[in-house]
């Protein structure tokens, strides 16, 4: 009887875990998506740079911090009147039986005119 018992909290608590990774994953997504935006919104003003882009998107991504920031960079570019923010991330699994999960995501964002 311990046997199966033991299992089956195995079992229990390992589904528990990659739940819990799941949700902790799909915030650091939101907070990837959230800086991304910022940056490509404070790159849109005609008088700054590529550069503020990437300073706001790094100013939203200390929401995140910690190893799972560690694995997420954010580059910015001016293609004409778009400001495009993209960034490439990779969230370490926490446990060896578990997948890591690595993505790209990128926003965009039109110049404002000189007024």
């Amino acid at each position: 009887m311990t046997l199966p018992a033991l299992l089956v909290y195995v079992f229990a608590l390992g589904a528990f875990v990659w739940l819990l990774q799941l949700a902790v994953f799909t915030y650091g997504r939101g907070v990837v998506r959230a800086a991304l935006d910022e940056g490509a919104r404070a790159g849109s003003r005609v008088t700054d740079a590529a550069g503020r882009c990437e300073e706001r998107a790094a100013e939203t991504m200390r929401l995140l911090g910690g190893t799972m920031g560690e694995g997420v960079s954010i580059a910015c570019r001016v293609e004409g009147d778009t400001v495009l923010a993209h960034a490439d991330v990779r969230f370490l699994a926490w446990a060896p039986a578990m997948p890591d999960w690595t993505f790209s995501i990128t926003a965009t964002s039109r110049r404002t005119p000189a007024p």
